[in-house]
């Protein structure tokens, strides 16, 4: 059974459609008794748990059954097994099976369900998992069941009942089934056709049980002690399967329930016959009835009723309400007030007039404040929406509403300004007690974006603004960033209106306190942004976006106005007229201003691909024309030149051309600009017209351009165009690379690399390596095309890197890295080329690729071998490898066997090696040669070093024997050896480094003895190498013998014998460590003698080289074997005795017979050699000293000498060789300690050198050589007169020689200036003249060298002054020269003159030569001088009779600091030169400077250009010694000077002059009382002027300021009670005030008073209201609320706000607790108005921590103790004594009463009652009627009935304004006597206020019909003209668009549209006209009023179809529409409409 597959417990069932109904259908029936001993009637209860279905088709009604135990029960239906908890309210299992289940049952308190199928499956099932444990099949079964509860089923359709009979049991038959109750109360049930027993319930004691039936379903019911549970099966109709099955409860009821059910039933007859009968609570089921109507009421006032039905509910509901009064008064109990108030409150009365009825209903009969409360928010609700869109759904809404803030948001979302404005209107006192920020953030998120400005900012201006500020000051912050936000918004929701919309919204947070939160300050900012760019629009006519604006500056906006200039020959008058006037307001430099916008129009079009402006290079040299300043145009005119495009342009090239003419210091960078275009130039050859080169990205992708057109000079063109850019050349030379590679051009490729430097080819050959590694990376790429080009890289990498190790030698680092890429380059080349085996550089790495590689091409080798083996020759083709390139290339046996060697795990070096010496024993010395080079280059170690050392010696023995070798063309074998014999000695171990050594010297002697042997092809190899460049370079081998050249096949075999002589131990011989096989190194050995064999062929040698005169030769081989045998004799014979003991005596003998020999031979030829070899040295063109010195000490001293002074003697003038010789000669003397011949060389090295030297200069020594010193002296006139000669060589002559120097020199400096002087005239000498300069470093070198110099000074003085005095490089020679004698010169000082000279070098002269100047030259025979035009003459400044004759002329601001040095030199009176400095400079700048700025309007302000001149002025004036003249000289200055900020400062300057001249202390008594007149009269004038120009500054210089600048204390006063002080709050921000503070603080500062009194004085007359002209009204004045009604409060903070805040605090608070004025001692007594007032300021001017820290108030309460100062304060003014606390504990509603019982007749007391009933909710209808009709009355009075002919005065007007808002805001709209008020504000001629009285009267009809009479008796326009005066603060919410609609529609119904003609009312009357379409076809319109009137009418239809309209004007073609009625109108504008013709082509007339 594990096998059958087991029911799915989540599959769905057929009966799988569960629905739980707890208490979904409860019922209750009445039931028989159930025993016939009872009698009566019970109730029962039956309520529907469990719904089962299926979605199926039922064909049959199912098996039903179930069970239940103590916390389960379970419902079976077919395969359905259901399992519930025991209260059916949670489905615990839902199984579904495969047959139909026949029993089963649950056990262990549910976790474990049992199932039995009808197919005989037994499951068991664990409950919790709901999983099936364990499945059987049984043929038969036995149910167990445990703790039973009940079973039910239910089927059939009849009904069996069945009484308890006193049988033993009761039997019971039904179809199958049988039910058995047991005497023992015991029922189970029993199937009949079995005879099982399938149910029973044993501990269940059951009484008696009854089958019932409802409708078509039949139950069996068992009655048990509680409700018991049953299954109710029912059907759709009778007769069909049941479709559902349901569980019911079935409980007995009381009558109480009964009487629930029948009320819950609406069953209310029955149920209050019920109540009767049974004595139930009849009151309740009126309850009942009246809350049934008020559902239906709810229902009706949704609109699902007609008007009857909601009628016949109202009065069933008062009918009921009656009943309940009835039942309370019969039964004496009181009436249920609460439920009475409470039903007419919560009731959804359909009509207004029926809620209103219902209120007052329910407040005449109980006394509630609900029901007042809710009349008073009825009439806010009627006001809101009308008495006809009354909704008792939305009344009950808004009664229970006490969100009040949320209703507003509500209609704030809806876009419903008007009743938001209402409900804060009306609800403003509990909206401030709830406001916080988070709500305030809600409000203003809630305003829609689409509300239009013009509806919201009257609004905010008046009251929602002002409110945050007073009730939430923390939230301004919020406000302001809503402000600023929403007034940026409008920029692009209102665009039209901007930006007037955003200056009407913005500025109304706006403050003015100190320390304002940076939201404030962001709107501030945001304002003042509007109000310029307003500003811009108005006076500029530039209109610039906002984020435009605030991105730029000043100066971007300058530059949009220009931007927006269309041609450049407007330019000019845009400058004048905008951009002047522009700088001018801005204070911006208006040179500068134009220079900066020239640089951003040339950086914004040049930086484009195409040019935006056609024409903007005309643009900006028209721009440039504007300008005036020369430098700024200079760096315009670079600017131009840099962005111009190449070519240029016609207006470019003549601009440039025209400032190149021009002379700068500027020139090299017009220049450099010119160069800029030749680069431009050059792109433009490759067809480049306009590229950005801003940054190297780009001029490296233009490069990378250029070298992709592959022209001769692309590379070229690159580098320049790098060069000039500053960028590197070698990623150029890189890309050009690369590219070459790909071209296959490698031989171009090393020709560009070797053309770089070193470092660049280095950096370009390493970058090319890693890019070739990663090309041949690549594996992809397979075709033949890929291939070539992977072998040209490796070609050209390989040929590169070789290149890279030449240059890295030096560098051992990299030399090795590179020498590691090339070998691996190599060999990746060497495979592609011979094997077409393509390596990549990762491959190669790879050993065992390498492997693969090996094996296969052993094999080819092998191959190839056995082919040779088998045929006894080599195979006429043999095995070849593919080459990409097509060819085929044979495989050499020299790589076959490398390769085999690598198989046979030889190394390479090991391989190579035996190839090298095999190759050397077959004679194929190139193959062996080649070998060895690879195994020097690849394995440099010291195993190379001993194949190299064995190379070298198989040669030499070859040589030696003359075997037959094969040797490539032309190669010198024996430098070869040497080579290898090198290279040994570079790599081999120590042990073998004396050999190599010993090799190297004798191979080396054999290459040189080669290379003096005759050409000839016999010997086999006959070219020789070129001699090493490294050795002619580092060595001084100049000496080259003069020989007979050599036979080589005699020389060369005895030179190698001699070589293997002096190697005489064979290779095959071992050697141990520290053995040597060089004869110089090896030991003594038996029967054998190294010497003997080499004394042959060294004698053979010696004497064929002699007689070929190769005596150098000769020398070498001598020397070198003589060394070589004396070192192995005497290495061998160290000690004689020793000696003797080691090696026999006959050995040591022989040793000693061949030594002897050698040394004799070698003793005498080396003699001769000697000799003959010194004569050749001393005879060659250059005498090598080394070489000669050396062969010198070969021969005797006297020979030697005898030698050396016979070649001094024979030498004629070769003073380079008698040196030379000389100094060999003294070189030997000090050698040989021969001191007097070595004093006559020396004499001969100084005769030589001086000879080498003087010729040098063609002068010629040999007159005086080896002659005594005192007849030097004869040459010393042909060395002065030589122009090459120098002081230098002059004084060493003299210090060598001996001679005098003064004489010498004397006459050296007599001759200079000779020449000096002959310049001027006709040079007679080819040779060019000396400079000046030359000449006089000459004579400053030598002067010092003089003993006495006073007659050279003489002469020079006395020459001076014949000199031109313009020719300053002579006389400065001159003067140089005085001044090195050192000499005292009386005629005038030297140092003076050079001064002087100096200066005047520097000076360039401005004015031409004056007529002294003229005199001196033809007096002292001058000629005229062309450089008087630029100098000043010399001599008649030292002499300075003439001086200021000559300075004068030249005095400017620019010369005065050159002049003022010459003057101070030459000691004149400098006060005079800074008097004539200061007044030129006045005359000459300041003045044109003062007028233009007057002509400009800009002469009352500080001025740059001013500045700078007038600092000028006063550093002259400064400088002036004598006081009185300084100040005299401002003084005189100061009065040309017109008034304004240069007068003042002026006169400032002159003060602090008069002090410097009254604190001389040594002044005089007449000078001092002159200098304090001067100075007290100064004062005067400055105080005057000083304060003039504050008020002209500021723009305060009004009439009366002005007539008070002599009294600055009244002065202060005015200015502080100046109008902008009050418009600074008025206007909230934005517009521009002037600074009073700063004013008014300089003012006290040049005035010099105490600007304390007179603020402690301003206050208490701005606090207290004192002084003369509030005196008379002292007691009249009324307390204000807040800081905007009063100005003096203004005035109050606005002064304080300029000292810090604790100070503000510390001035008032005093006031808040002080009886009498605390800030002086005779002030007035302090009422509560006073602390008020104080108070007031005290708010705004300090912070809330600093007021709670101050006033000891909390910050949530200042606002509120601030109503109570308010108000203590009113009451103090009614004489009613009040504290702040004694009013905040009194109760207000009986203040308010007593109030209006003593003091109704008071106006004041009557306004004071008003505010205290707003502010503490007071409601009484009749106090409110009363107060509204008391302040119309006292107007009324006050007024004495105002008429059109006396107008309200404005107090009387805004008197009225306040009450008509207190009418809107009086809680009692709808008890009040509107009509009444209404005709009050009539008789004040305020129809407009009277109007919207009338419009809140509730009654429709009444309304309707006030206002048509109102209407029809007033006039029209005047209601329209107060909407628009009166109405428009926004605080009436909605009343004034009432009104105007009201008005408009009465005009528009009666026909009196010509009323509104040609007034700005028309086009609010169009907007109705089209709305309502109702067109006045009556009345002939204008052509202006019909134009606009069908504009209107096209607006309103394209807005209703959702288009926008097309803007443009009215054309003149009209359309007639005729007295037919407005259908022709309609019908033609919508066709013309259609056919999509605008309103140009449509014209309306209107006529009778």
């Amino acid at each position: 059974t594990r096998d059958r597959p087991r029911p799915s417990l989540h599959e769905m069932a057929m009966w799988s459609d569960v629905e739980l109904l707890t208490n979904e259908d409860t019922n209750t029936v009445r039931i028989g008794s159930v025993s016939r001993e009872e009698n009566g009637s019970g109730l029962y209860q039956v309520d529907t748990l469990v719904k089962i279905s299926t979605a199926n088709e039922v064909q049959a009604d199912p098996c039903l059954s179930s069970s239940s135990g103590s916390n389960w029960s379970i419902v079976v239906a077919d395969k359905t097994v259901i399992l519930f908890d025991q209260s059916y309210q949670t489905i615990l299992l839902l199984l579904h099976f495969e047959t139909d289940v026949d029993a089963i049952d649950v056990c262990l308190e549910g976790q474990f369900l049992v199932v039995c199928e009808r197919n005989g499956n037994l499951h068991l099932i664990y409950v919790p998992h709901k999983r099936i444990l364990l499945t059987r099949v049984w043929m038969f079964f036995l149910l167990i069941y445990i703790h039973k509860t009940f079973y039910r089923v239910a089927c059939g359709c009849l009904i069996y009942h069945c009484m308890r009979f006193n049988q033993t049991y009761l039997r019971f038959t039904w179809g199958l089934l049988c039910v058995f109750l047991r005497s023992q109360d015991a029922l189970s049930l029993w199937d009949l056709h079995f005879l099982v027993m399938i149910h029973c319930w044993p501990d269940l004691a059951i009484h008696d049980f009854e089958l019932t039936t409802e409708c078509v379903s039949a139950s069996l019911v068992a009655y048990v002690s509680i409700g018991l549970f049953f299954p109710c099966s029912s059907s759709s109709s009778r007769g069909e399967p049941i479709s559902s099955v349901v569980v019911r409860c079935f409980t007995e009821a009381l009558p109480e329930n009964r009487l629930s059910r029948l009320l819950h039933k609406h069953m209310f007859e029955e149920a209050e016959k019920f109540a009767i009968t049974f004595e139930l609570d009849l009151e309740l089921v009126y309850k009942v009835k009246l809350d049934f109507v008020l559902e239906q009421l709810a229902s009706a006032s949704v609109g699902g009723y007609g008007q009857d039905v909601w009628s016949e509910l109202v009065d069933e509901a008062k009918t009921n309400l009656m009943k309940i009064t009835v039942i309370s008064h019969s039964n004496l109990k009181w009436v249920d007030e609460h439920y009475v108030v409470e039903y007419c409150l919560k009731a959804p009365w359909p009509t207004f007039e029926t809620a209103e009825k219902m209120l007052n209903h329910a407040a005449t009969r109980y006394s509630s404040l609900q029901i007042q409360e809710a009349l008073a928010r009825l009439a806010t609700f009627c006001s809101l929406h009308g008495p006809e869109n009354f909704n008792g759904i939305a009344w009950i809404e808004f009664l229970n509403s006490s969100d009040n803030l949320g209703d507003i948001l509500t209609h704030l979302r809806e876009g419903d300004m008007k009743g938001a404005q209402l409900l804060w209107l009306r609800y403003e006192g509990q909206i401030t007690a709830e406001l916080d920020e988070r709500k305030l953030e809600a409000v203003l998120s809630a305003i829609p974006e689409d509300l239009p400005s013009q509806d919201l900012c009257p609004w905010f201006r008046t009251v929602f603004v002002p409110f945050v500020r007073r009730v939430l000051p923390t939230g301004q912050k919020i406000l302001a960033r809503w402000l600023e936000q929403r007034a940026r918004n409008l920029e692009l929701t209102e665009k039209g209106a901007w930006p007037q919309n955003g200056l009407d919204l913005a500025p109304h947070l706006c403050l003015h306190n100190c320390n304002l939160p940076e939201e404030v300050e962001n709107l501030k900012s945001l304002v003042s942004n509007l109000r310029q760019l307003l500003d811009l629009h108005r006076k500029y006519n530039c209109r610039l976006s906002l984020s435009v604006f605030e991105k730029g500056s000043v100066r971007s906006v300058a530059f949009l106005m220009l931007d927006k200039v269309p041609a450049p020959e407007l330019i000019a008058a845009t400058v004048e007229s905008s951009i002047l006037p522009y700088a001018e307001e801005h204070e911006i430099p208006f040179d500068e201003l134009l220079l900066q916008y020239i640089k951003d129009l040339l950086e914004r079009c040049s930086s484009q691909t195409t040019t935006l402006f056609t024409e903007w290079e005309a643009k900006a040299v028209a721009v440039l024309d504007c300008m005036t300043d020369t430098d700024l145009m200079v760096d315009a005119v670079l600017e131009i030149m840099q962005k111009a495009v190449v070519p240029w342009s016609n207006v470019v090239e003549k601009l440039v051309q025209q400032y190149l003419e021009m002379d700068g210091p500027k020139q090299e960078l017009l220049k450099e600009s010119y160069r800029l275009m030749e680069i431009r130039k050059l792109l433009r050859g490759y067809g480049i017209r306009n590229f950005n080169l801003s940054n190297s990205t780009q001029i490296m992708t233009l490069i990378r351009y250029i070298l992709k057109q592959d022209l001769p000079m692309s590379l070229e063109d690159s580098l320049t165009l790098a060069e000039a850019y500053k960028l590197p050349t070698s990623q150029i030379n890189y890309l050009y690379l690369i590219q070459l590679i790909g071209q296959g051009k490698s031989e171009e490729c090393m020709t560009v690399l070797k053309n770089l430097s070193s470092a660049e080819a280095e950096c370009v050959i390493e970058r090319l390596t890693s890019w070739a590694r990663l090309q041949l990376q690549d594996k992809d790429h397979i075709s033949d095309e890929h291939k070539k080009h992977q072998m040209v890289i490796a070609q050209v990498i390989v040929e590169a890197l070789k290149y890279l190790h030449i240059i890295q030698k030096h560098d051992a680092f990299k030399s090795m890295a590179c020498e590691n890429n090339l070998i691996m380059f190599k060999a990746i080349a060497h495979l592609q080329e011979d094997f077409d085996v393509f390596f990549t550089p990762s491959n190669y790495e790879d050993p065992n690729i390498r492997k693969q590689i090996q094996e296969h091409h052993i094999t080819a080798y092998e191959n190839t071998h056995g082919r040779r083996s088998s045929k006894g020759k080599a195979t006429t083709t043999p095995v070849v490898a593919n080459d990409p390139d097509g060819k085929t290339k044979t495989i050499s046996t020299e790589a076959g066997l490398r390769r085999l060697g690598r198989q046979l795990q030889r190394t390479e070096q090991e391989l190579w090696s035996d190839l090298a010496l095999r190759a050397l024993g077959v004679g194929k010395v190139d193959k062996a040669l080649k070998i060895l080079s690879e195994l020097y280059e690849h394995h440099y170690n010291t195993s190379t070093g001993k194949v190299l050392f064995t190379a070298a010696k198989t040669l030499c023995q070859m040589l030696e024997a003359d075997v037959p070798m094969v040797l490539p063309d032309d190669m010198d074998l024996p430098a070869v050896i040497h080579d290898l014999a090198c290279q040994a000695i570079t790599v081999c171990h120590s042990d073998l480094l004396l050999d190599c050594l010993e090799l190297c010297k004798c191979t080396r002697i054999a290459m040189d003895v080669y290379h003096q042997c005759q050409l000839s092809d016999t010997y086999g190899f006959i070219a020789k190498a070129e001699k090493d460049p490294y050795s002619q370079w580092s060595f001084q081998d100049v000496f080259n013998e003069d020989c007979i050249v050599l036979d080589p096949v005699s020389v060369l075999p005895v030179q190698y014998e001699i070589t293997n002589c002096l190697l005489p131990i064979s290779l095959d011989t071992k050697l141990y460590p520290l053995d040597c096989s060089c004869l110089s190194h090896c030991s003594f050995e038996d029967g054998s003698n190294y010497l003997q064999p080499l004394l042959g062929p060294l004698s053979n040698m010696l004497q064929m080289l002699q007689e070929c005169s190769q005596l150098e030769l000769a020398l070498r081989v001598l020397v070198n074997s003589y060394g070589s045998c004396l070192q192995h004799v005497t290495s061998n014979v160290m000690d004689i005795k020793l000696s003797v003991q080691v090696w026999l005596q006959h050995i040591n003998y022989c040793y000693y017979i061949c030594l002897n020999d050698l040394r004799k031979t070698t003793t005498l030829s080396l003699n001769a050699v000697a000799v003959a070899l010194l004569n050749k040295v001393f005879n060659w063109r250059v005498v090598d000293c080394d070489l000669a010195i050396g062969l010198c000490t070969l021969l005797s001293k006297a020979e030697v000498f005898k030698i050396l002074w016979k070649v001094i003697d024979n030498t004629w003038q070769n003073y380079d060789k008698i040196l030379v010789v000389a100094r060999i000669g003294a070189n030997l003397c000090c050698l040989y300690n021969e001191a007097d011949e070595q004093e006559k060389f020396f004499s001969v090295i100084t005769d030589a050198e001086w000879g080498i030297k003087l010729g040098k200069l063609e002068i010629s020594i040999q007159p005086v050589f080896r002659q005594r010193p005192e007849m030097k002296s004869s040459l010393i006139p042909d060395l002065v007169k030589n122009r090459k000669i120098t002081p230098d060589i002059i004084l060493q002559y003299c210090s060598t020689f001996g001679l005098d120097r003064d004489g010498v020199i004397n006459q050296y400096i007599t001759t200079l200036l000779l020449l000096q002087e002959d310049e001027e005239g006709i040079h007679q000498e080819e040779m060019q003249p000396l400079c000046h300069e030359d000449a006089l470093e000459r004579v400053l070198q030598i002067i010092p060298m003089l003993h006495s110099t006073s007659e050279l000074t003489d002469s020079l003085c006395a020459a001076m002054f014949k000199l031109s005095p313009y020719n300053y490089e002579r006389i400065e020679v001159v003067l140089k020269i005085i001044q090195a004698a050192d000499e005292n010169v009386t005629s005038f000082s030297v140092s003076q003159a050079m001064g002087l000279l100096q200066h005047l070098k520097s000076f360039k002269r401005v004015s031409p030569a004056s007529d002294v100047e003229n005199t001196y030259l033809l007096e002292n025979n001058l000629l005229p001088n062309p450089l008087s035009n630029s100098r000043l003459p010399f001599h008649l400044l030292m002499q300075t009779k003439h001086y200021w004759k000559i300075i004068s002329p030249e005095l400017s601001e620019e010369t005065f600091p050159t002049l003022l040095l010459i003057s101070k030199l030459m000691k004149v009176n400098l006060d005079k030169l800074y008097m004539s400095a200061a007044n030129h400079v006045f005359e000459k700048k300041m003045k044109p400077l003062l007028l233009e700025q007057r002509k400009k309007g800009q002469g009352h302000g500080y001025n740059k250009e001013t500045f700078k001149v007038a600092k000028t002025m006063m550093k002259y004036i400064h400088c002036i010694q004598s006081p009185e003249w300084a100040a005299a000289t401002a003084h005189k200055i100061t009065q040309e000077l017109p008034p304004g900020y240069e007068k003042t400062q002026s006169l400032r300057f002159c003060l602090a002059l008069g002090d410097a001249w009254l604190k001389d202390p040594n002044l005089e008594e007449a000078a001092r009382a002159r200098g304090e007149t001067f100075l007290s009269k100064l004062k005067l004038q400055f105080q005057r002027s000083a304060t003039e120009n504050t008020l002209i500054t500021s723009q305060l210089n009004s009439p009366e300021h002005l007539k008070l600048t002599g009294l600055p204390a009244r002065l202060i006063v005015a200015l502080y009670e100046h109008s902008s002080v009050e418009q600074h709050y008025r206007d909230t921000g934005g517009q521009t005030y002037p600074d009073i503070h700063a004013v008014v603080k300089e003012i006290a500062t040049i005035n010099n008073v105490d600007l304390l009194k007179i603020r402690n004085m301003m206050l208490e007359k701005w606090i207290c209201k004192t002084g003369p002209a509030v005196a008379k009204d002292i007691g009249n004045y009324e307390c204000v609320s807040s800081i905007e009604e009063d100005p003096d409060l203004m005035r109050v903070v606005y002064m304080l706000q300029s000292c810090p805040m604790d100070d503000a605090v510390r001035l008032l608070n005093p006031i808040l607790s002080a009886e009498t004025w605390p800030l002086s001692t005779s002030g007035p007594r302090l009422t509560f108005c006073h602390r008020t007032r104080a108070l007031l300021c005290l708010v705004r001017l300090a912070d809330a921590a600093t007021l709670e820290t101050q006033l000891q108030i909390p910050t949530a309460k200042i606002q509120y103790y601030l109503k109570c100062y308010v108000f203590v304060s009113q009451l103090e003014a009614l004489n009613i004594p009040y504290t702040v606390q004694s009013f905040l504990s009194s109760p207000k509603e009986g203040l308010v009463k007593g109030l209006w019982k003593n003091h109704s007749h008071e106006p004041q007391a009557v306004r004071l009652v008003a505010d205290l009933c707003l502010e503490y909710q007071v409601y009484d209808p009749q106090l409110w009627n009363s107060l509204l009709q008391k302040l119309l009355g006292f107007n009324l009075v006050r007024g004495h009935a105002p008429t059109s002919s006396v107008p309200l005065s404005p107090d009387q007007q805004a008197t009225l304004y306040r009450t008509f808002v207190l009418l809107l805001k009086c809680p009692f709209l709808l008890n009040l006597d509107l009509i009444g008020i209404a005709n009050r504000f009539a008789q004040f001629n305020l129809p407009a206020f009277a109007l919207g009285t009338l419009l809140l009267i509730p009654c429709a009809n009444k309304k309707a019909q006030q206002i048509q009479g109102f209407l029809s008796v007033c006039n029209p326009v005047a209601v329209l003209e107060q909407v628009e005066e009166l109405m428009n603060t926004g605080e009436l919410a909605g009343v004034p668009s009432q009104v105007r609609e009201t008005v408009l529609a009465f005009i528009n119904e009666n026909g009196q549209h010509q009323k509104l003609l040609k007034t700005k009312h028309f086009k609010h009357l169009e907007q109705l006209i089209v709305s309502s379409y109702q067109f006045p076809f009556n009345l002939l319109f204008s052509q202006d009023d019909a134009d606009s009137l069908a504009r209107e009418y096209m607006k309103h239809r394209e807005h209703q179809r959702g288009k926008t309209l097309t803007k443009g004007s009215t054309s003149r073609s009209s359309l007639k529409v005729s007295e037919a009625g407005p259908s022709l109108f309609l019908d033609t504008v919508e066709n013309k409409t259609e056919r999509n013709l605008g309103f140009d082509d449509i014209n309306i007339q209107y006529k009778f």
